[in-house]
């Protein structure tokens, strides 16, 4: 691999992320809050993937793209329901009684939660530092969660909108992995076409159903048009040209700066202040998925005899 696929593959997963940074205050504006209200979330999900889906169609068409095998329609649903439902819906919940800082936090956890899927369904095997910085970061996360709830007069217990957020994270570790199982035969761009299309018999009249009856401010409309055209589409085809450009190992280690990519563009967007304790805990939750890197490579099938270990 050439240095300047390299730089390229790296400025393009840059990029990828800070459109997925970008996510959390973009839905948190079209959703509103429980006391102001604006789209519901439902109708955000299933608006934004029927979006992508339009736009997916033109893609393939254009660029006569093939039709998936039987053996590549499962892992394509299963990301559809992951990355196309799953996750939209429940941070579009979640962003109705939490701030988007608060939930950059939580998302901060996803690195490590897709390396935990791709161990459990691809069968990968990781050292035992790497598990370890792994519960440290969820330790990290319901400790935050926990404070919060404290500070909202909720006691010591997580937060509904919290719950959500997880469930966002396992969701969208669910759709990456299955993703990634059919991008080396499919492609990579026709991936995240095919799961917006796939989502299309539902998205498309669930979206219609769902239509808001009330006034919707202005901002909000153009919010779902971000989350729909970027988020869904657009994002990840920088996300995965990157990643095939720069080589994955080094691209993906660009994802650790979303956590703060979106609490700075919740800054503006939202008017929300720059906490000293959210960015504190943004900061350790990284720093363990740093140091979970490390630990990332196979674990060892066994202790090799004296004879064969070398010495510097």
């Amino acid at each position: 691999m050439n240095s300047k696929n390299e730089t390229r593959g790296l400025w393009l997963g840059l990029l990828g992320v800070a459109i997925f940074a970008v996510t959390l205050p973009m839905t948190r504006l079209a959703t509103g809050t429980v006391d102001a209200p604006q789209l519901s979330p439902w109708f955000v999900t299933l608006c934004r993937a029927a979006l992508a889906g339009g736009l997916s169609m033109v893609f393939l068409l254009a660029t006569r793209s093939r039709w998936p095998t039987p053996g590549e329609w499962r892992p394509l649903a299963v990301a559809t329901l992951g990355n196309a439902l799953g996750f939209p819906v429940l941070i579009g919940y979640a962003l109705r009684t939490i701030s988007a800082s608060h939930a950059a936090v939580i998302i901060a956890l996803l690195p490590l939660a897709t390396a935990v899927v791709a161990a459990l369904v691809m069968h990968q095997r990781a050292r035992l530092g790497f598990w370890v910085s792994a519960c440290a970061g969820a330790g990290l996360v319901v400790v935050f969660s926990l404070y919060r709830a404290l500070q909202h007069g909720s006691g010591m217990a997580l937060e509904w909108g919290d719950v959500l957020m997880l469930g966002a994270v396992v969701s969208a570790a669910l759709g990456y992995v299955y993703g990634a199982k059919v991008t080396p035969s499919l492609g990579a761009e026709q991936v995240i076409c095919w799961v917006c299309v796939l989502a299309l018999p539902v998205t498309l009249p669930g979206a219609w159903l769902t239509w808001p009856e009330h006034a919707v401010q202005t901002t909000s409309w153009w919010a779902l048009g971000y989350v729909g055209v970027f988020s869904m589409w657009a994002g990840f085809f920088a996300w995965y040209r990157g990643l095939a450009l720069g080589g994955t190992l080094k691209v993906s280690q660009v994802q650790l700066l979303q956590p703060f990519l979106s609490i700075l563009a919740a800054i503006p967007l939202l008017g929300e202040s720059l906490d000293g304790v959210t960015v504190g805990f943004a900061m350790a939750v990284v720093a363990t998925v740093f140091i979970g890197k490390r630990f990332a490579g196979a674990a060892p099938a066994s202790t090799p005899a004296p004879a064969q270990v070398r010495t510097a």
